[in-house]
């Protein structure tokens, strides 16, 4: 008997290719992660080197790059394209960064709830503590308006009880699972999963790994090319504005959005879009064990 108490093993010979709306061949959403890191406290880091040191301005300051300037430049990259973002956003942005929200709200963005800040993994509470912290970081989304539909834990962590605390308060889908190309469904509280990438997630690709961005180009260009050839699956490219919105690598994430978004074989959209899709189709899940 299997040990994964949240999914099933289904290869995906056994499952029907999902149809996606206009005979789309692949769905594509773009995961913005949009994130608040506390001072004086490890994180992400673009430098081992004072990555341990409190406080650490070479790295905050490289991390704060991000809201101060790659998302806008980023911003305008989806206008011009039509692209509504996939917003996966620490809670503590709601307060630090109120333009960033109101930018997105005005956009129409897909909201995913992400932790409250990418300084403190998701991991180790108890049920109780876990039940807590999840009250209080929706209440900051709701003071705003906004009610996540998606979740994303700060580096895709969970306990044991994340997914059903998560659809007690109104989530739909995860995107910490990443086994798929397609969306499945798990067996809690009738969720299912969403595709998300780490193979051509930029933190995989460009921190800590000496990778030419050119070569990011490519390697997202293969992506969609052996998608499009098998049909049927979600394209998903999860970014940080720290580390694509630096122009060197913008320009090759310019070139991927342009290219992709004007596929006519690709639907272009949000892991909302792609999770409301799924759950009207039979393959959805029924049961909210």
């Amino acid at each position: 008997m299997s040990d994964n108490f949240l999914y099933d093993y289904s290869p995906i010979t056994e499952r029907p290719k999902v149809e996606w709306p206009e005979g789309k061949r692949v769905a594509f959403y773009c995961g913005l992660n949009i994130e608040h890191f506390r001072m004086g406290m490890p994180a992400t880091s673009a430098s081992p080197l004072t990555a341990g040191m409190s406080p650490d301005p070479m790295n905050h300051g490289w991390r704060d790059y991000g809201t101060r300037v790659g998302i806008w430049r980023m911003m305008e990259l989806f206008d011009e394209v039509g692209l509504r973002a996939s917003a996966i956003t620490n809670s503590e942005v709601i307060e630090e960064y109120p333009q960033i929200i109101e930018a997105g709200i005005e956009r129409d963005w897909a909201w995913l709830a992400h932790g409250k800040t990418n300084s403190t993994l998701h991991t180790g509470f108890s049920e109780e503590d876990e039940t807590v912290f999840l009250d209080e970081l929706f209440a900051m989304w709701h003071k705003v308006g906004l009610q996540p539909q998606g979740w994303l834990g700060p580096a895709l962590t969970e306990t044991y009880s994340t997914p059903k605390l998560l659809a007690e308060r109104g989530v739909r889908y995860l995107l910490d699972w990443n086994a798929d190309d397609r969306p499945f469904p798990l067996k809690v509280g009738g969720l299912i999963e969403v595709p998300y990438s780490m193979d051509v997630n930029d933190i995989s690709v460009f921190v800590g790994h000496p990778t030419a961005p050119s070569v990011y180009e490519e390697m997202a260009m293969a992506q969609l090319e052996i998608m499009l050839e098998e049909g049927g699956g979600v394209f998903a490219l999860p970014v940080h504005p720290f580390v694509v919105g630096q122009p060197f690598r913008f320009k090759h994430f310019r070139n991927i959005i342009r290219a992709i978004t004007s596929h006519p074989d690709v639907w272009v959209t949000t892991s909302e879009d792609i999770a409301d899709h799924f759950l009207s189709t039979p393959a959805a899940p029924t049961a909210t064990a």
